[in-house]
């Protein structure tokens, strides 16, 4: 079975840092282009950023840009989001999605609140 768990979330006040992870099982995960989405509340997802296969250097929303960092660890079939500076409006469930081709996977997320 494909299986996607997000990981590393929590409270943090706004100017605080977050790594997130997202282990992956099931499919060839070093085949996949790896996203990070979010979902604020009330609103719908929203996407974050991407990393290719092979790894190297992730491309980001505009509103993440110079504070997020994503990677990937092939070897362990996972890929991270490193939040720094975090906003109150990043704020929202964050999870990992995988994409090839015409195969696309998502699965479970993980609670962001940026709050004092």
């Amino acid at each position: 079975d494909v299986q996607l768990q997000a990981s590393g979330g929590g409270l943090v006040e706004p100017g605080g840092s977050l790594r997130l992870s997202c282990a992956a099982a099931g499919f060839a995960f070093a085949d996949y282009t790896m996203s990070w989405f979010r979902q604020p509340p009330g609103k719908g997802p929203e996407w974050v950023s991407s990393i290719g296969a092979g790894g190297g250097a992730g491309i980001y929303a505009e509103s993440v840009k110079g504070r997020f960092t994503v990677s990937r660890d092939n070897a362990e079939n996972s890929v991270y989001l490193q939040m720094n500076s975090l906003k109150p409006e990043d704020t929202g469930v964050y999870y990992c999605d995988a994409q090839r081709l015409f195969y696309r996977y998502w699965g479970q997320e993980t609670q962001v609140t940026v709050s004092s």
